[in-house]
């Protein structure tokens, strides 16, 4: 086996650079595990136990309430007479919260005639429907470090 100079001082050279790399992105982003929220959820109101419970938990007023974007972090739960949803991990900010009871757990919103939505839907802040979701504002709670709850009521119109 023939020895190249130098090719362990380019290896650890690379390592020390990726490990530069890695602790460089966590004091970029300025917070620790230490740093982060629970954030506990408590879904009342559900009219049936069939099929599941989406949850979505966003920063992006944009997203909101589709929660498409990878900033979302989405839990699904099988549904019961009240669920319990847990966000962990949750860097502090401003979030909103939505719910959906899809009770045929096709992994979409069913709606009725004139877009009426048939499946139980809920919002943090148990934010008010008008003409459509909310809007991210109306929603939006502030989540520091430590552990926080929430109540939120499923709705159906149907």
């Amino acid at each position: 086996m023939q020895h190249r100079p130098g090719a362990v001082g380019r290896l650890s050279a690379r390592a020390l650079g990726l490990s530069a790399f890695v602790a460089g992105g966590l004091m970029v982003q300025g917070w620790s595990a230490a740093d982060t929220a629970t954030i506990k959820v408590s879904v009342t109101d559900l009219r049936n136990t069939k099929g599941v419970v989406r949850a979505c938990l966003t920063p992006d007023a944009d997203d909101f309430p589709k929660c498409k974007k990878a900033s979302a972090n989405s839990v699904v739960v099988t549904a019961g007479k009240t669920v319990s949803v847990t966000f962990s991990g949750v860097k502090p900010g401003r979030y909103a919260i939505a719910l959906l009871h899809d009770e045929n757990n096709n992994n979409k919103a069913d709606r009725a005639l004139l877009m009426m939505p048939k499946e139980g839907f809920g919002f943090s802040r148990d934010a008010k429907v008008r003409m459509g979701p909310p809007k991210f504002d109306a929603a939006a709670f502030t989540v520091e470090a430590g552990t926080s709850h929430q109540t939120i009521r499923m709705r159906y119109m149907l």
